[in-house]
């Protein structure tokens, strides 16, 4: 699992650990766009840590 603290309900998921910051990044990337779409500012990111429980 991972998650993008800076974006609140923004999780994913993958089978590996590649996979699943492979799947964060998409997941990102289409949160960001669609809050652009919407007109709504994008929050700044608040953290600089990456956690993976294996």
């Amino acid at each position: 699992m991972a998650e993008c603290p800076s974006l609140a309900g923004c999780i994913s998921q993958g089978a590996s650990r590649e996979e699943a910051i492979a799947n964060a990044r998409e997941a990102v990337a289409a949160y960001v766009q669609a809050l652009e779409q919407d007109g709504l500012p994008v929050p700044r990111e608040r953290f600089d840590t990456l956690l993976v429980a294996v």
